[in-house]
Protein backbone atom coordinates (compact mmCIF):
# COMPACT_ATOMS: atom_id res chain seq x y z
CA UNK A 1 0.00 0.00 0.00
CA UNK A 2 1.56 3.37 -0.81
CA UNK A 3 1.13 4.96 2.42
CA UNK A 4 3.73 7.31 4.29
CA UNK A 5 4.10 6.89 7.60
CA UNK A 6 3.47 10.09 10.08
CA UNK A 7 7.38 10.48 11.99
CA UNK A 8 7.79 14.22 12.22
CA UNK A 9 7.47 15.82 15.45
CA UNK A 10 7.23 19.36 16.48
CA UNK A 11 10.54 20.59 16.08
CA UNK A 12 11.28 18.00 13.48
CA UNK A 13 8.73 20.50 11.47
CA UNK A 14 9.56 23.52 12.78
CA UNK A 15 13.00 23.01 11.54
CA UNK A 16 12.46 21.82 8.38
CA UNK A 17 10.28 25.34 7.82
CA UNK A 18 13.32 27.26 8.91
CA UNK A 19 15.52 25.13 6.81
CA UNK A 20 13.99 25.28 3.58
CA UNK A 21 13.34 29.41 4.42
CA UNK A 22 16.98 30.49 5.70
CA UNK A 23 18.65 29.39 2.14
CA UNK A 24 20.77 31.32 0.35
CA UNK A 25 18.53 34.69 0.39
CA UNK A 26 20.02 36.29 3.63
CA UNK A 27 23.29 36.27 2.36
CA UNK A 28 23.14 37.24 -1.85
CA UNK A 29 19.59 39.29 -2.02
CA UNK A 30 20.67 42.41 0.68
CA UNK A 31 23.23 43.96 -2.52
CA UNK A 32 20.26 44.18 -5.20
CA UNK A 33 17.99 45.29 -2.32
CA UNK A 34 20.29 47.88 -1.00
CA UNK A 35 20.96 49.21 -5.09
CA UNK A 36 17.21 49.40 -5.57
CA UNK A 37 16.50 51.17 -2.09
CA UNK A 38 19.55 52.80 -1.32
CA UNK A 39 18.14 53.89 2.36
CA UNK A 40 18.43 51.50 5.43
CA UNK A 41 15.25 52.54 7.15
CA UNK A 42 13.26 51.74 4.12
CA UNK A 43 15.85 48.81 3.33
CA UNK A 44 14.72 47.45 7.25
CA UNK A 45 10.90 48.17 6.71
CA UNK A 46 11.04 46.09 3.70
CA UNK A 47 12.47 43.22 5.15
CA UNK A 48 10.04 43.61 8.33
CA UNK A 49 6.84 44.14 6.01
CA UNK A 50 8.16 41.34 3.83
CA UNK A 51 8.04 38.96 6.61
CA UNK A 52 4.77 40.51 8.02
CA UNK A 53 3.44 39.50 4.19
CA UNK A 54 4.80 35.97 4.79
CA UNK A 55 3.85 35.37 8.46
CA UNK A 56 -0.32 36.66 7.07
CA UNK A 57 0.48 33.63 4.53
CA UNK A 58 1.48 31.41 7.47
CA UNK A 59 -1.12 31.99 9.75
CA UNK A 60 -3.82 31.20 6.92
CA UNK A 61 -1.56 28.30 5.68
CA UNK A 62 -1.77 26.67 9.29
CA UNK A 63 -5.71 26.73 9.11
CA UNK A 64 -5.42 24.65 5.97
CA UNK A 65 -2.53 22.31 7.20
CA UNK A 66 -4.55 21.64 9.99
CA UNK A 67 -7.75 21.01 8.32
CA UNK A 68 -6.34 18.93 5.41
CA UNK A 69 -2.99 17.25 6.64
CA UNK A 70 -2.23 15.68 3.81
CA UNK A 71 1.01 14.75 1.66
CA UNK A 72 0.91 17.52 -1.19
CA UNK A 73 -0.07 21.03 1.10
CA UNK A 74 -0.54 23.52 -1.45
CA UNK A 75 -1.60 21.62 -4.12
CA UNK A 76 -4.41 19.37 -1.62
CA UNK A 77 -5.66 23.12 -0.47
CA UNK A 78 -5.65 23.90 -4.27
CA UNK A 79 -7.88 21.28 -5.33
CA UNK A 80 -10.23 21.43 -2.28
CA UNK A 81 -10.91 25.03 -2.54
CA UNK A 82 -10.81 25.43 -6.70
CA UNK A 83 -10.96 21.94 -7.97
CA UNK A 84 -8.56 19.64 -10.05
CA UNK A 85 -7.74 22.00 -12.68
CA UNK A 86 -6.03 24.33 -10.99
CA UNK A 87 -4.55 21.99 -8.81
CA UNK A 88 -2.72 20.22 -11.84
CA UNK A 89 -1.87 23.73 -13.12
CA UNK A 90 0.59 24.14 -8.87
CA UNK A 91 1.80 21.26 -9.92
CA UNK A 92 2.95 21.40 -13.30
CA UNK A 93 4.49 24.41 -12.53
CA UNK A 94 6.33 23.01 -9.28
CA UNK A 95 7.56 20.29 -11.76
CA UNK A 96 8.75 22.56 -14.56
CA UNK A 97 9.52 25.81 -13.45
CA UNK A 98 9.19 26.47 -9.28
CA UNK A 99 11.15 24.08 -7.14
CA UNK A 100 13.99 22.93 -9.72
CA UNK A 101 14.46 26.66 -10.31
CA UNK A 102 14.41 27.16 -6.06
CA UNK A 103 16.96 24.22 -5.75
CA UNK A 104 19.25 24.91 -8.28
CA UNK A 105 19.74 28.64 -6.95
CA UNK A 106 20.20 27.60 -3.33
CA UNK A 107 22.62 25.11 -4.67
CA UNK A 108 24.89 27.64 -6.79
CA UNK A 109 25.37 29.61 -3.91
CA UNK A 110 26.64 26.54 -2.26
CA UNK A 111 29.11 25.58 -4.88
CA UNK A 112 30.04 29.49 -4.85
CA UNK A 113 30.90 29.93 -1.47
CA UNK A 114 32.38 25.88 -1.48
CA UNK A 115 35.13 27.49 -3.73
CA UNK A 116 35.19 30.65 -1.56
CA UNK A 117 35.99 28.86 1.45
CA UNK A 118 39.15 27.08 -0.44
CA UNK A 119 40.33 30.16 -1.89
CA UNK A 120 38.98 30.13 -5.10
CA UNK A 121 37.31 32.57 -7.12
CA UNK A 122 34.03 31.26 -8.72
CA UNK A 123 33.84 33.91 -10.98
CA UNK A 124 36.16 32.29 -12.45
CA UNK A 125 35.44 28.69 -12.07
CA UNK A 126 31.56 28.71 -13.50
CA UNK A 127 31.71 24.99 -14.00
CA UNK A 128 33.48 24.01 -10.55
CA UNK A 129 30.83 25.36 -8.90
CA UNK A 130 28.11 24.17 -10.49
CA UNK A 131 29.45 20.53 -10.25
CA UNK A 132 29.67 21.20 -6.73
CA UNK A 133 26.07 22.44 -6.77
CA UNK A 134 24.96 19.07 -8.74
CA UNK A 135 26.65 16.93 -6.49
CA UNK A 136 24.77 18.53 -3.45
CA UNK A 137 21.73 17.85 -5.00
CA UNK A 138 22.32 14.25 -5.80
CA UNK A 139 23.69 14.07 -2.16
CA UNK A 140 20.35 15.28 -0.65
CA UNK A 141 18.33 13.64 -2.64
CA UNK A 142 20.17 9.78 -2.06
CA UNK A 143 19.59 11.00 2.02
CA UNK A 144 15.93 11.84 1.46
CA UNK A 145 15.33 8.69 -0.55
CA UNK A 146 16.86 6.95 2.43
CA UNK A 147 14.37 8.34 4.95
CA UNK A 148 12.34 11.37 5.80
CA UNK A 149 13.55 10.81 9.69
CA UNK A 150 17.07 11.24 8.20
CA UNK A 151 16.08 14.28 5.87
CA UNK A 152 14.51 15.96 8.77
CA UNK A 153 17.85 14.88 10.94
CA UNK A 154 20.23 16.60 8.67
CA UNK A 155 17.91 20.03 8.07
CA UNK A 156 17.14 19.55 11.69
CA UNK A 157 20.97 19.55 12.64
CA UNK A 158 22.19 22.52 9.30
CA UNK A 159 19.47 24.71 10.70
CA UNK A 160 20.89 24.54 14.04
CA UNK A 161 24.04 25.07 12.93
CA UNK A 162 23.36 28.14 10.77
CA UNK A 163 20.98 29.87 13.28
CA UNK A 164 23.73 29.84 15.49
CA UNK A 165 26.05 30.99 12.72
CA UNK A 166 23.84 33.69 11.93
CA UNK A 167 23.95 34.62 15.72
CA UNK A 168 27.20 34.97 15.96
CA UNK A 169 27.50 37.23 12.99
CA UNK A 170 25.31 39.80 14.46
CA UNK A 171 26.72 39.43 18.10
CA UNK A 172 30.32 39.91 16.73
CA UNK A 173 29.24 42.72 14.15
CA UNK A 174 27.65 44.43 17.68
CA UNK A 175 30.40 43.37 20.10
CA UNK A 176 33.49 44.19 17.60
CA UNK A 177 32.27 45.82 14.63
CA UNK A 178 33.11 49.58 16.57
CA UNK A 179 36.85 49.06 16.42
CA UNK A 180 36.59 48.78 12.51
CA UNK A 181 34.18 51.66 11.58
CA UNK A 182 30.99 50.65 12.21
CA UNK A 183 28.49 52.92 13.61
CA UNK A 184 24.62 53.21 14.22
CA UNK A 185 24.69 56.24 12.18
CA UNK A 186 24.97 53.74 9.19
CA UNK A 187 21.04 52.90 9.99
CA UNK A 188 20.03 56.35 9.16
CA UNK A 189 22.30 57.63 6.55
CA UNK A 190 21.01 57.04 3.24
CA UNK A 191 22.53 57.30 0.06
CA UNK A 192 22.87 60.23 -2.31
CA UNK A 193 20.75 58.06 -4.77
CA UNK A 194 17.53 58.17 -2.41
CA UNK A 195 15.54 60.68 -4.42
CA UNK A 196 15.67 58.09 -6.91
CA UNK A 197 13.57 55.15 -4.95
CA UNK A 198 9.94 54.62 -6.96
CA UNK A 199 7.52 52.41 -6.28
CA UNK A 200 8.67 50.36 -9.05
CA UNK A 201 11.82 50.19 -7.61
CA UNK A 202 10.54 49.10 -4.07
CA UNK A 203 8.48 46.25 -6.01
CA UNK A 204 11.42 45.19 -7.59
CA UNK A 205 13.30 45.46 -4.42
CA UNK A 206 10.38 42.94 -3.18
CA UNK A 207 11.20 40.34 -5.36
CA UNK A 208 14.28 39.90 -3.26
CA UNK A 209 12.54 40.31 -0.35
CA UNK A 210 10.28 37.62 -1.02
CA UNK A 211 12.75 35.22 -2.98
CA UNK A 212 14.08 35.25 0.90
CA UNK A 213 11.35 35.05 2.61
CA UNK A 214 9.91 32.18 0.27
CA UNK A 215 9.08 28.48 2.02
CA UNK A 216 7.38 29.31 4.85
CA UNK A 217 4.71 26.84 4.06
CA UNK A 218 6.73 24.15 2.16
CA UNK A 219 6.32 21.89 5.60
CA UNK A 220 2.65 21.35 4.72
CA UNK A 221 3.83 19.30 1.70
CA UNK A 222 5.15 16.30 4.42
CA UNK A 223 1.42 16.81 6.00
CA UNK A 224 1.08 13.41 5.33
CA UNK A 225 4.09 12.42 7.40
CA UNK A 226 3.53 14.87 10.75
CA UNK A 227 2.50 13.29 14.34
CA UNK A 228 -0.90 14.78 15.03
CA UNK A 229 -0.86 17.36 12.23
CA UNK A 230 -3.36 19.48 13.65
CA UNK A 231 -1.87 20.83 16.48
CA UNK A 232 1.69 20.32 15.08
CA UNK A 233 1.41 21.96 11.72
CA UNK A 234 0.01 25.31 12.72
CA UNK A 235 2.28 25.69 15.75
CA UNK A 236 5.44 24.90 13.43
CA UNK A 237 4.69 26.77 10.41
CA UNK A 238 4.11 30.26 12.79
CA UNK A 239 7.20 29.35 15.38
CA UNK A 240 9.09 28.38 11.86
CA UNK A 241 8.12 31.87 10.20
CA UNK A 242 8.63 34.04 13.50
CA UNK A 243 11.95 33.15 14.12
CA UNK A 244 12.69 33.69 10.46
CA UNK A 245 11.55 37.09 10.40
CA UNK A 246 13.75 38.01 13.65
CA UNK A 247 16.74 36.30 12.28
CA UNK A 248 16.59 38.66 9.01
CA UNK A 249 15.67 41.70 10.49
CA UNK A 250 18.92 41.57 13.35
CA UNK A 251 21.48 40.28 10.51
CA UNK A 252 20.48 43.11 7.92
CA UNK A 253 20.41 45.88 11.44
CA UNK A 254 24.25 44.16 11.98
CA UNK A 255 25.28 44.35 8.45
CA UNK A 256 24.38 48.15 8.49
CA UNK A 257 25.78 48.87 11.44
CA UNK A 258 29.24 47.49 9.88
CA UNK A 259 28.92 48.85 6.54
CA UNK A 260 27.41 51.61 5.11
CA UNK A 261 24.54 51.28 2.29
CA UNK A 262 26.43 52.11 -0.11
CA UNK A 263 29.11 49.88 0.90
CA UNK A 264 26.13 47.18 1.07
CA UNK A 265 25.03 48.04 -2.35
CA UNK A 266 28.55 46.86 -3.74
CA UNK A 267 29.24 43.84 -1.62
CA UNK A 268 26.71 40.70 -3.70
CA UNK A 269 28.44 38.85 -0.52
CA UNK A 270 28.10 41.06 2.17
CA UNK A 271 28.05 38.28 4.90
CA UNK A 272 31.80 37.43 3.92
CA UNK A 273 32.36 41.02 3.99
CA UNK A 274 31.35 42.04 7.04
CA UNK A 275 33.00 39.28 8.73
CA UNK A 276 36.08 40.28 6.81
CA UNK A 277 35.82 44.09 8.07
CA UNK A 278 35.28 42.67 12.06
CA UNK A 279 37.73 39.62 12.19
CA UNK A 280 40.04 39.51 8.21
CA UNK A 281 40.31 36.87 5.95
CA UNK A 282 39.36 34.09 8.45
CA UNK A 283 35.91 35.80 9.39
CA UNK A 284 35.08 35.69 5.46
CA UNK A 285 36.20 31.93 5.34
CA UNK A 286 34.33 31.20 8.52
CA UNK A 287 31.10 32.83 7.18
CA UNK A 288 31.88 31.15 3.88
CA UNK A 289 31.16 28.02 5.46
CA UNK A 290 28.01 29.09 7.18
CA UNK A 291 26.44 29.84 3.90
CA UNK A 292 27.70 26.33 2.94
CA UNK A 293 25.91 25.20 6.17
CA UNK A 294 22.73 27.37 5.13
CA UNK A 295 21.95 26.47 1.42
CA UNK A 296 22.61 22.27 1.99
CA UNK A 297 20.02 23.11 4.38
CA UNK A 298 17.90 24.67 2.40
CA UNK A 299 18.53 21.87 -0.66
CA UNK A 300 18.10 19.52 1.69
CA UNK A 301 14.40 20.52 2.91
CA UNK A 302 13.37 21.47 -0.76
CA UNK A 303 14.42 17.87 -1.73
CA UNK A 304 12.22 16.39 1.52
CA UNK A 305 9.11 18.70 1.13
CA UNK A 306 8.40 19.15 -2.78
CA UNK A 307 8.68 16.02 -4.32
CA UNK A 308 5.62 14.63 -2.08
CA UNK A 309 3.63 17.40 -4.66
CA UNK A 310 3.93 14.63 -7.44
CA UNK A 311 3.63 11.68 -4.99
CA UNK A 312 0.14 13.28 -3.93
CA UNK A 313 -0.48 13.97 -7.30
CA UNK A 314 0.04 10.94 -8.77
CA UNK A 315 -1.97 8.92 -6.39
CA UNK A 316 -5.20 11.16 -7.50
CA UNK A 317 -4.30 9.89 -10.79
CA UNK A 318 -3.25 13.81 -11.82
CA UNK A 319 0.45 12.93 -12.81
CA UNK A 320 2.28 10.04 -14.15
CA UNK A 321 1.55 7.41 -11.62
CA UNK A 322 5.31 6.09 -11.44
CA UNK A 323 6.13 9.72 -9.26
CA UNK A 324 3.52 7.92 -6.50
CA UNK A 325 6.14 4.83 -5.92
CA UNK A 326 7.04 4.34 -2.02
CA UNK A 327 10.44 2.84 -2.11
CA UNK A 328 9.50 -0.79 -0.51
CA UNK A 329 12.11 -0.71 2.75
CA UNK A 330 12.82 2.84 2.79
CA UNK A 331 9.39 4.25 2.51
CA UNK A 332 9.68 7.82 0.69
CA UNK A 333 8.60 8.83 -2.51
CA UNK A 334 11.83 7.75 -4.43
CA UNK A 335 10.55 8.08 -8.00
CA UNK A 336 9.35 11.89 -7.39
CA UNK A 337 13.02 12.78 -5.24
CA UNK A 338 14.66 11.54 -8.04
CA UNK A 339 12.46 13.40 -11.02
CA UNK A 340 12.96 16.56 -8.45
CA UNK A 341 16.72 16.02 -8.59
CA UNK A 342 17.36 15.39 -11.85
CA UNK A 343 15.65 18.86 -13.08
CA UNK A 344 17.46 20.77 -9.97
CA UNK A 345 20.64 19.29 -11.34
CA UNK A 346 19.75 20.20 -15.32
CA UNK A 347 18.76 23.57 -13.97
CA UNK A 348 21.75 23.84 -11.94
CA UNK A 349 23.94 23.56 -15.33
CA UNK A 350 22.54 25.70 -17.52
CA UNK A 351 21.12 29.00 -15.52
CA UNK A 352 22.67 31.76 -12.84
CA UNK A 353 21.06 32.29 -9.72
CA UNK A 354 19.53 35.55 -10.85
CA UNK A 355 17.57 34.32 -13.47
CA UNK A 356 16.61 31.09 -10.73
CA UNK A 357 15.58 32.97 -8.41
CA UNK A 358 14.02 35.29 -10.18
CA UNK A 359 11.81 32.92 -12.24
CA UNK A 360 10.88 30.77 -8.70
CA UNK A 361 9.42 34.18 -7.18
CA UNK A 362 7.36 35.17 -10.05
CA UNK A 363 5.91 31.51 -10.32
CA UNK A 364 5.11 30.54 -6.89
CA UNK A 365 3.73 33.48 -5.37
CA UNK A 366 0.68 33.94 -7.11
CA UNK A 367 0.02 30.03 -6.02
CA UNK A 368 0.07 30.92 -2.32
CA UNK A 369 -2.48 34.02 -3.22
CA UNK A 370 -4.25 31.68 -4.66
CA UNK A 371 -4.24 29.17 -2.16
CA UNK A 372 -5.11 31.78 0.87
CA UNK A 373 -7.98 33.03 -1.39
CA UNK A 374 -9.13 29.30 -1.11
CA UNK A 375 -9.41 29.75 2.70
CA UNK A 376 -12.40 31.83 1.97
CA UNK A 377 -13.68 29.35 -0.34
CA UNK A 378 -13.68 26.41 2.15
CA UNK A 379 -15.19 28.85 4.92
CA UNK A 380 -17.96 29.07 2.87
CA UNK A 381 -18.38 25.61 1.31
CA UNK A 382 -17.16 23.51 4.28
CA UNK A 383 -18.48 25.87 8.06
CA UNK A 384 -18.12 22.32 9.67
CA UNK A 385 -15.31 21.27 9.05
CA UNK A 386 -13.15 19.95 11.46
CA UNK A 387 -10.30 22.98 12.22
CA UNK A 388 -7.80 22.43 15.18
CA UNK A 389 -6.88 25.96 14.38
CA UNK A 390 -8.64 29.12 12.84
CA UNK A 391 -6.38 32.16 11.46
CA UNK A 392 -6.25 35.08 13.71
CA UNK A 393 -7.60 38.20 12.38
CA UNK A 394 -9.86 36.60 9.52
CA UNK A 395 -10.67 37.79 7.18
CA UNK A 396 -8.46 40.55 7.13
CA UNK A 397 -5.04 38.97 7.71
CA UNK A 398 -5.48 36.39 4.84
CA UNK A 399 -7.16 39.94 2.40
CA UNK A 400 -3.81 41.84 3.55
CA UNK A 401 -1.84 38.84 1.99
CA UNK A 402 -3.50 38.50 -1.09
CA UNK A 403 -4.01 42.18 -1.84
CA UNK A 404 -0.12 42.31 -1.68
CA UNK A 405 0.59 39.80 -3.80
CA UNK A 406 -1.83 41.41 -6.63
CA UNK A 407 0.08 44.33 -6.40
CA UNK A 408 3.48 42.82 -6.38
CA UNK A 409 2.24 40.63 -9.71
CA UNK A 410 1.11 44.05 -11.53
CA UNK A 411 4.02 45.49 -10.75
CA UNK A 412 6.41 42.66 -12.10
CA UNK A 413 4.10 42.78 -15.42
CA UNK A 414 4.83 46.42 -15.72
CA UNK A 415 8.38 46.40 -15.04
CA UNK A 416 9.47 43.60 -16.22
CA UNK A 417 6.79 42.44 -19.08
CA UNK A 418 8.66 39.91 -21.21
CA UNK A 419 10.59 37.80 -18.25
CA UNK A 420 7.17 38.16 -15.85
CA UNK A 421 5.17 37.28 -19.26
CA UNK A 422 7.40 34.39 -20.34
CA UNK A 423 6.96 32.84 -16.61
CA UNK A 424 3.25 32.97 -16.64
CA UNK A 425 2.74 31.37 -20.09
CA UNK A 426 5.00 28.14 -19.21
CA UNK A 427 2.69 28.17 -16.03
CA UNK A 428 -0.75 28.10 -18.56
CA UNK A 429 0.62 25.46 -21.09
CA UNK A 430 -0.03 23.08 -17.49
CA UNK A 431 -4.02 23.53 -19.02
CA UNK A 432 -3.32 21.74 -22.44
CA UNK A 433 -1.55 19.54 -20.93
CA UNK A 434 -3.90 18.37 -18.11
CA UNK A 435 -7.32 18.93 -20.48
CA UNK A 436 -5.33 16.01 -23.19
CA UNK A 437 -3.88 14.01 -20.76
CA UNK A 438 -5.66 14.30 -16.96
CA UNK A 439 -9.07 15.64 -17.28
CA UNK A 440 -11.03 12.48 -17.55
CA UNK A 441 -9.10 10.19 -15.22
CA UNK A 442 -11.16 9.34 -12.20
CA UNK A 443 -10.08 10.92 -8.69
CA UNK A 444 -9.21 9.04 -6.16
Amino acid sequence: MNTLPRRLGLWSTAGIVIGITIGSGIFRTPAGIAQLVPDPRLLLMLWVGGGLLSLCGALSFAELAAMLPQSGGFYAYLREGWGRPVAFLFGWSELVLIRANALGGMAIVFGEYALRTAGIDPTTHVFAARTIAATAIAFAAAANIRGVVLGARIVGFSTAAKMAALAGIALSAFALGSAHGAHWSHLSAASSSTSAVSVGSIGLALVSVLYAYDGFGDVSFAGGEVESPGRTLPRAIILGTVAIILTYVLTNIAYLYVLPIGAVARSPLVAADVMQTVFGRAGAVAVSLVVMISTFSAVNGVTLSAPRIFFAMAEDRLFFSALGRVHPRFHTPYVAILISALLGMALVMSRTFEALSSTMVLAVWPFYALTVAALFRLRRRRPDAVRPYRVAGYPFVPAIFIATVVWFIVNALITSPISTATTFALILLGFPVYFFSFARHEFR
